[in-house]
C-alpha cells in the first residue's frame, strides 16, 4: 500500500511500536534523525507515516506496520476528514461484499483506472442496498483519486476480517477517537430497549476470512481492466447486470430465511411477544439502537446529522441483508418517513432542545395526545414515535427523568396513560448512557389498537435499586468483596462502565415480559410494582418510579439487621485477633534498612526475576476487569466483560501476581488470589509477576507499598501523580527472609481487609436503623 503522504501523531507512532507515548518523546530528544513533523501543532504535531515506519525499522522497533494500523492511519490522513473518508471505505467494502467480482476486476487497475471506473460501480450498489434516495454521496473519479491507498487497503482488511467486521473496526475507532462529537447510546442498554420491543439480539455467526458475500473468492476468469474509461464502464454494467440477477435471486432467499427465522422465533416466543417484521429508529446517530437489534425484514432510520445519516446507513447495509433504508433531515421538522407504520421503534432523542419546532408543528396530525410545550421536546419524539408503529406496535425510548415529572407535560403523560399507550416506565441507574451523571428513563409505549380497550395498568421498575448488594461475610486479603450497601437502601451508582449489566437486564425483562404475558408482575419491594392508572392521575402525573415503589423493609427488616449486626460483631471480634503485636526493634545482627544493599524493579525485570506487564484493554472479552477502582477498593472484578481494545490482547491475572496502580498517588499494592485470577488488567494498572524461584510475591508488595517508595518513584503532572514502577525500590534479601517478611506483610493485609469489611457492616446497620427508626419498623430502646 502506498503511503500517499498519511500523516501520524505521536499516539499513533506509539501504538504502531507497541509503547507509551512517553517512549516517543524520549525518541524524538535522544534521536537526531527522528523524522520532523510536517504538519499539526507544536503541542500536537503529526509526522510522516512513510518517514516514520522506515526509522522504525532502521531502529529495530518495528518488524511490520500491522494492517490494520496503517488502514487507520491513511483514514485518519484523510484530507477530506474521517466520516468522509468512511464514507469511501463503507461504499467500497459494501461492493466487496455484495459484488466481489466487480471489485475484483476494478482492483487490478491502476489507481487511476480505479478512480474512475469505482462510480459506476458503486452507484448500482448502493441503490440496490439502500434505495434510490439513500444519503451516501460519493466524489466523482478526480475526488477519490487521494483516497484509492486506503480503499485498497480497507478491502485487504476486508479479506482478512471479513467486510462487516473491518467497517466496524474503522468506525468505532473514529468514534472513539471524537468521542466529544457524538451521543452514543452504548451496547447494553442498546441491548435492553431492543429486547423491550421485541427485537432478538444479534447473534453473529463466524464468517470466513473472505467475509460475507465471498465464499469461494471473486469468481469467473482473471480480466484485466480496461484502459479507457468507456470500456471500463462497458464492462462494470456488464457484471453488474449479471450480479443484479443473481442478487435479486439471493434477496428472494434471504427472505425467505428471514421468514423461517421470524416463524422460528414467533413459535419460540412466550403469548404476548411480537415477532418484528420492521423497525424504525428517527434520531438514529450512528446507528448503534439499530445494529443491536436482531433480524428485521426492513430496517428505516434518519439522521439530522447528513455525515452520521451516512455512515448509519453503511453500516446497516454490511450489517444485515434486510432492505434499509436511511434519510437525512430532522425526523419532527422534514419526516422522510410520512405514512409509514412499523412494527417497532427504538429512538435515543437529543434532550432538553427549546428550537425542535415549536412555532411550525402546532397543527401538526402527530400531537394525538397533546400539543408538547417549547421545553417538551421529549414528548415531541414520544409522540412522532407513536406515529410510526402499527396497532399494537412497541415505542421504547431513552428519556432524561425530568420528562416523568414537568409539569408543562403533565396532560400529555396523563392522556398516553388514559388510552393505554404508556405501558411502562424504567428508572436505570446513572452511568448507563449520555448524559452518564444522572439516572436516565427507559419508556415503554404501544399503539393500542382500534376499538380495543384501554390498558388499566402500567409497570414501574427501578433497576438502580436492583444493582445495590449486600456486604457479605468475612473474606481473606484481595477477595472479591462488594461494595458497602444497605439492605433497603438504593446504592449509588457504581458509575459509567461498572454497571452490572446482566442483573439489570434480567431484573428489568423478567418484569416486563411477565406484564406484558398476563398484565401483571411480582412485586419487588422498591425495584418493581404494576400500578393501577388511576393512581397517577393526580395533579402531577409524576411517573418516576422510585415515587411510587414500596419502600423495603428497613435494612432487609428486624431480622437482617440483626444478622448485620451478629456478622458485624463477629468481624470485629476477628479483627481484634489480628490487630498486629507492638513493634519491635530490628536485632542488633540485622543490617540497618538504609545499609542493606538495594534494586529496583526496572533491575529485577531485567534480570529475568520478575515480568512487568501494562493494563492495555478498557473490557477483556469474556472475562472481567480488573479496574483501577477496584485494586484501591480491595474488590473483586467490577469491570464489565466485553470486546477488548483493537489490536490489544488483554492481560490475565494469575495468583501470586502483583498490580499496582499507576496514577493517584496512593500507596496500594495487590497481591491476586484464586478468587481474582484470571481477570483481565484495566487501565492505569501494573502487573508484576515475580519468579517464585527468587521472589516472594507478598515481600514484593509490601516493600512496593511503602510511602517513601512511592514518593520517590512517582512524576507530577498538572493534575495527577504517576507511578514509575520500574523505579520501585526494595531491598535484596534470600529468599528465606523474604518469606518472613512475606508473612508480616501478609498478616497486615488480612488486617486491613477485616476492618474494611467492619466498615461496611457498621455503614450497613446504621442506615438501616436510621432507617427503621425513621419510618417506625425499629422501636427506640
Amino acid at each position: 500500500m502506498p503511503d500517499n503522504a498519511a500523516e501520524v501523531t505521536a499516539a499513533g507512532i506509539a501504538r504502531l511500536a507497541g509503547v507509551g507515548r512517553a517512549a516517543v518523546s524520549n525518541w524524538r530528544r535522544r534521536h537526531a534523525d527522528f523524522p520532523k513533523p510536517v504538519g499539526g501543532t507544536e503541542t500536537s504535531p503529526t509526522f510522516a507515516l512513510g518517514d516514520v515506519e522506515r526509522w522504525l525499522r532502521a531502529q529495530g522497533k518495528l518488524a511490520e506496520v500491522p494492517l490494520r494500523e496503517r488502514v487507520w492511519q491513511l483514514l485518519t490522513g484523510h484530507p477530506a476528514g474521517g466520516a468522509a473518508a468512511l464514507c469511501q471505505v463503507g461504499a467500497v467494502l459494501l461492493l466487496v461484499r455484495d459484488r466481489p467480482a466487480v471489485w475484483h476486476r476494478l482492483s487490478e487497475g491502476t489507481d487511476d483506472q480505479l478512480a474512475e471506473m469505482l462510480p459506476v460501480a458503486l452507484a448500482p450498489a448502493l441503490t440496490a442496498r439502500l434505495g434510490e434516495a439513500h444519503p451516501v454521496h460519493l466524489p466523482d473519479a478526480a475526488g477519490l483519486g487521494p483516497t484509492v491507498p486506503l480503499l485498497r487497503g480497507s478491502a485487504e482488511l476486508a479479506g482478512d476480517l471479513g467486510p462487516r467486521e473491518a467497517y466496524a473496526f474503522l468506525l468505532g475507532r473514529h468514534l472513539d477517537a471524537n468521542l466529544r462529537q457524538y451521543t452514543l447510546t452504548p451496547p447494553a442498554p442498546a441491548a435492553l430497549m431492543a429486547a423491550l420491543a421485541g427485537l432478538a439480539p444479534v447473534e453473529r455467526a463466524a464468517t470466513s476470512p473472505g467475509g460475507k458475500g465471498a465464499p469461494g473468492g471473486p469468481g469467473g476468469p482473471d480480466v484485466t481492466a480496461a484502459g479507457g474509461r468507456a470500456a471500463g464502464e462497458q464492462a462494470v454494467s456488464a457484471q453488474a447486470a449479471g450480479e443484479q440477477a443473481a442478487g435479486e435471486q439471493a434477496a428472494g432467499e434471504r427472505a425467505a430465511g428471514e421468514r423461517a427465522v421470524s416463524a422460528q422465533a414467533a413459535g419460540g416466543r412466550a403469548a404476548g411477544e411480537r415477532a418484528v417484521g420492521s423497525v424504525l429508529d428517527p434520531a438514529s446517530g450512528t446507528g448503534g439502537l439499530l445494529g443491536a437489534a436482531g433480524p428485521a425484514v426492513s430496517v428505516y432510520a434518519q439522521e439530522r446529522d447528513p455525515d452520521l445519516a451516512a455512515l448509519t446507513a453503511l453500516r446497516l447495509a454490511l450489517d444485515t441483508d434486510a432492505p434499509v433504508r436511511v434519510a437525512g433531515g430532522d425526523s419532527l421538522r422534514a419526516d422522510a418517513f410520512p405514512g409509514l407504520a412499523v412494527d417497532a421503534v427504538v429512538c435515543h432523542p437529543p434532550f432538553n432542545e427549546r428550537n425542535w419546532g415549536h412555532d411550525e408543528l402546532a397543527y401538526d396530525p402527530r400531537w394525538e395526545y397533546g400539543f408538547p410545550a417549547r421545553t417538551e421536546s421529549e414528548l415531541a419524539w414520544v409522540q412522532h414515535a407513536l406515529a410510526h408503529v402499527r396497532d399494537g406496535g412497541t415505542a421504547v425510548l431513552l428519556m432524561p427523568p425530568a420528562a416523568a415529572s414537568r409539569r408543562s407535560g403533565r396532560r400529555i403523560r396523563a392522556d398516553l396513560l388514559r388510552r393505554g399507550a404508556l405501558r411502562a416506565v424504567v428508572a436505570l441507574p446513572a452511568g448507563a448512557a449520555p448524559p452518564y451523571g444522572i439516572p436516565l428513563h427507559l419508556w415503554v409505549l404501544r399503539r393500542p389498537g382500534a376499538g380495543q380497550p384501554a390498558a388499566p395498568h402500567v409497570l414501574l421498575i427501578d433497576a438502580a435499586a436492583a444493582v445495590a448488594a449486600p456486604a457479605e461475610g468475612p473474606a481473606a486479603p484481595g477477595a472479591t468483596t462488594p461494595a458497602p450497601a444497605a439492605h433497603g437502601a438504593v446504592a449509588p451508582s457504581p458509575g459509567r462502565g461498572k454497571l452490572p449489566w446482566q442483573t439489570v437486564h434480567t431484573t428489568v425483562l423478567d418484569a416486563w415480559h411477565a406484564f406484558d404475558r398476563g398484565g401483571a408482575a411480582p412485586e419487588r419491594a422498591g425495584v418493581c410494582r404494576v400500578l393501577p392508572v388511576i393512581e397517577l392521575l393526580d395533579d402531577d402525573v409524576d411517573l418516576a418510579p422510585a415515587r411510587h415503589l414500596p419502600p423495603p423493609a428497613a435494612g432487609g427488616g428486624i431480622a437482617e439487621l440483626a444478622a448485620v449486626r451478629d456478622r458485624l460483631t463477629a468481624t470485629l471480634t476477628r479483627t481484634a485477633e489480628l490487630t498486629p503485636a507492638a513493634p519491635a526493634r530490628p536485632r542488633a545482627e540485622e543490617p540497618a534498612a538504609d545499609r542493606r544493599p538495594m534494586t529496583t524493579v526496572g533491575e529485577l525485570a531485567r534480570a529475568g526475576a520478575l515480568v512487568l506487564k501494562s493494563g492495555t484493554t478498557a473490557a477483556g472479552g469474556s472475562v472481567p476487569v480488573l479496574t483501577e477502582q477496584d485494586v484501591l477498593a480491595g474488590t473483586g472484578p467490577t469491570g464489565p466483560a466485553g470486546g477488548a481494545a483493537e489490536g490489544d490482547e488483554p492481560v490475565l491475572t494469575e495468583p501470586g501476581d502483583v498490580v499496582v496502580p499507576l496514577i493517584g498517588g496512593g500507596t496500594v499494592a495487590r497481591v491476586v488470589d484464586e478468587s481474582t485470577a484470571g481477570a483481565a488488567l484495566g487501565r492505569n494498572l501494573s502487573l508484576l509477576r515475580p519468579d517464585p524461584e527468587a521472589l516472594d510475591p507478598w515481600f514484593l508488595a509490601g516493600y512496593l507499598r511503602g510511602s517513601a517508595n512511592q514518593r520517590q518513584a512517582s512524576s507530577y503532572a498538572s493534575t495527577a501523580t504517576r507511578l514509575d514502577v520500574r523505579r520501585l525500590r526494595l531491598p535484596r534479601l534470600p529468599l528465606a527472609d523474604q518469606r518472613r517478611y512475606g508473612e508480616r506483610y501478609r498478616a497486615l493485609a488480612s488486617f486491613e481487609e477485616s476492618l474494611r469489611h467492619a466498615a461496611r457492616l457498621g455503614e450497613q446497620l446504621v442506615r438501616g436503623l436510621y432507617d427503621g427508626l425513621a419510618d417506625g419498623t425499629v422501636e427506640p430502646h
